[in-house]
């Protein structure tokens, strides 16, 4: 994760989560062996005591399906660690919530938290490869191909505005 990265969304987990331990480095996700059927979206960090923070962006409706995945990633650091876990949240105003807040029984210590943000999808997707061009970062076949899915994202009567904002974009990277 290149620094700037690092800075942005460790600000992200001070300033949304309230979360104000020091952070060390992000973790390489495939240094950390974790079971084939657990899939981290996020990224990962760990604090100087040690302990896993995961900050992940969510795309899909937080269902209890959605839960369960967080669930098992937690108990799963929380095992490599032995240390309580984080998990951080964000959730796009146009993702629908259909979970209700409470304790999750566990024997391992973690806090999954669900912060809903103004932006929608398709205004994060874009702000994340506007500010790469600007910062003349290189864009990843990865940015593209969500930079290309931003009108089936949005609502419908926001299809055309975020169309032309692709397809300028688009355009530059092409000159």
């Amino acid at each position: 994760m290149r620094k700037q990265e690092f800075e942005v969304r460790t600000k992200v987990i001070r300033e949304t989560f309230d979360d104000t331990r020091p952070i060390k480095c992000s973790v390489n996700i495939e240094e950390l062996n974790l079971a084939k059927h657990i899939h981290p979206e996020g990224d990962i960090f760990l604090t100087q005591d040690c302990e896993f923070i995961d900050l992940e962006i969510q795309t899909v409706a937080f269902t209890e399906s959605e839960l369960v995945k967080y669930v098992e990633l937690a108990e799963e650091l929380y095992e490599k660690s032995q240390k309580e876990v984080s998990i951080y949240i964000l959730c796009p105003r146009d993702v629908p919530v259909y979970m209700n807040e409470f304790d999750i029984p566990s024997d391992a210590k973690f806090t999954i938290r669900l912060a809903c943000v103004q932006n929608t999808i398709s205004e994060n997707i874009l702000d994340l490869v506007k500010n790469k061009i600007r910062n003349n970062e290189m864009l990843t076949p990865e940015d593209i191909s969500h930079l290309a899915s931003i009108p089936l994202r949005c609502r419908k009567e926001d299809r055309n505005h975020y169309r032309e904002e692709v397809f300028k974009i688009i355009n530059k990277l092409h000159y």
